[in-house]
């Protein structure tokens, strides 16, 4: 896979290929295409349902389709996955698996400020706490098409409900591959530092990297690509941790409602860690300007370039403190 694809592209591109080897899995989507679902619903059209626009009957059905024996993929966009039918996530995925075995694999498109010419409505800051609030969900957050392909493996190994954080744009891949173990650990590190460290999912990893790469002549920071938010290598992680002191973490969502400050915050609680933690992400409101992606993370607060004399400033003002 050399050429750059859409994160939701690539994993739909792997979902396919499994079909062709696996009959129990089925596709079930609320009205939302692409050209490789066009494939899978030409190429299994009996393991395949369009909903319509039916978020609610969408996790329904995939719940009662999984407790029929088959490994299913849910596809939304990801306000809508998420949000528009909650008590359907908690009674039939989260609390039902309780009970009785299920592999239902919820794919939201439009993370972020993915969205951007759509406005709030379709703009997703809140689905990571949202989602993590629910027991017995794996919550997936990948930052390119490589993680987010290798990341339906995992879905079809393990069992239970989970979601997929996608995308909606084509990004730049940060790696080749996932590296050895990464899966398994549910981060990989971009780049090993000695200053500090940037613990970033999703499209702030490539922010997270370039900030790193700007700095170099300042710091030697180490960048962390976390996509597991449930389940990653918590004694690996805290010992970087541990070893580094100064700690950001960077998500675009809202930030102490929840989402990623409050894994890698109760991470270090946990584990006892003394370090110094700084939050960056999305002060919890909602704005309905229009503009590109870099825009509208310059009225935010998480652009490059605040991110950049954020960490500049944190990390040294540490240096000066210890």
């Amino acid at each position: 896979m050399n050429k750059t694809l859409a994160m939701r592209d690539a994993l739909l591109e792997r979902v396919w290929e499994q079909m062709g080897s696996d009959e129990n899995i089925f596709f079930v989507t609320a009205d939302f295409g692409s050209p490789v679902l066009d494939k899978i619903r030409a190429d299994f059209p009996n393991r395949f349902v369009n909903v319509g626009i039916a978020e609610q009957n969408l996790i329904n059905i995939s719940s009662g389709l999984s407790l029929e024996g088959y490994k299913v993929f849910a596809y939304a966009i990801a306000p809508f996955i998420t949000m528009r039918c909650f008590e359907q996530l908690r009674v039939n995925l989260a609390l039902m698996h309780k009970v009785r075995k299920i592999n239902v694999n919820l794919i939201g498109v439009g993370a972020g400020y993915s969205y951007v010419v759509s406005g709030p409505t379709h703009q997703c800051y809140e689905d990571i706490s949202l989602i993590r609030n629910l027991p017995n969900f794996e919550l997936y957050s990948p930052s390119d098409q490589h993680t987010a392909s290798a990341l339906v493996g995992l879905c079809l190994k393990n069992d239970g409900p989970k979601y997929l954080r996608l995308d909606a744009q084509p990004l730049s891949a940060l790696r080749k591959r996932l590296g050895k173990g990464a899966l398994q650990d549910g981060f990989e590190v971009l780049k090993d530092g000695s200053s500090g460290v940037l613990i970033a999912t999703g499209y702030m990893a490539h922010t997270a990297i370039e900030v790193a790469n700007q700095l170099t002549s300042k710091l030697d920071l180490c960048v962390v690509d976390i996509f597991n938010l449930t389940s990653f290598n918590k004694e690996k992680l805290s010992a970087i941790i541990k070893n580094l002191h100064t700690t950001f973490t960077l998500e675009e969502g809202f930030i102490e409602r929840g989402g990623v400050d409050a894994v890698v915050g109760a991470l270090i609680r946990q584990h006892k860690i003394d370090c110094y933690h700084e939050p960056i992400g999305v002060e919890p409101n909602y704005r309905f300007e229009l503009g590109t992606r870099d825009e509208l993370h310059a009225l935010v607060g998480i652009d490059r370039q605040t991110v950049l004399k954020k960490v500049e400033l944190m990390c040294n003002a540490f240096k000066v403190a210890s």
